[in-house]
């Protein structure tokens, strides 16, 4: 359905130190860095050995100096991930590397009779969750 989708954050060093250890028990890995036009700077995440990677990614941090960066009432950005072990790995990296827990990983039967997830806020305050449908 989607191509690609990007957030803002304002120090996009500190931000793919985040993703980086954050998307890792996801499969994900950063792909590309790039200068943008704007003199601001660009990386993008995709899985790894994604077919389309090297010409561009699903997932994009857009450096934005200085701006004021707030999520949406609402939004929030969910990842798969294969197992629970690694809803499990991606929130315990996210605390590591200075996220803030948003809903430690565990069932959501009200999601679903499967749904398990754990929900993060990153460095600059947007919302993510892992999720996986598998029963074990």
């Amino acid at each position: 359905m989607f191509d690609h989708m990007s957030l803002g954050v304002r120090d996009l060093a500190r931000a793919t130190s985040f993703y980086d250890r954050v998307l890792a028990p996801l499969g994900m890995v950063r792909v590309m860095t790039f200068d943008e036009p704007t003199g601001t700077a660009s990386a993008g995440y995709d899985y790894s050995g994604a077919a389309d990677a090297t010409d561009n990614a699903a997932f994009w941090l857009e450096e934005r100096k200085g701006a004021d960066i707030v999520c949406p009432p609402g939004f929030h950005l969910c990842f798969r991930a294969k197992d629970r072990a690694a809803v499990h790995a991606f929130h315990a990296a996210g605390l590591a590397a200075g996220g803030r827990d948003n809903g430690a990983p565990g069932l959501r039967p009200a999601y679903g009779p499967t749904y398990y997830a754990a929900f993060l806020l990153d460095l600059d305050g947007w919302r993510i969750e892992a999720v996986t449908y598998r029963p074990d």
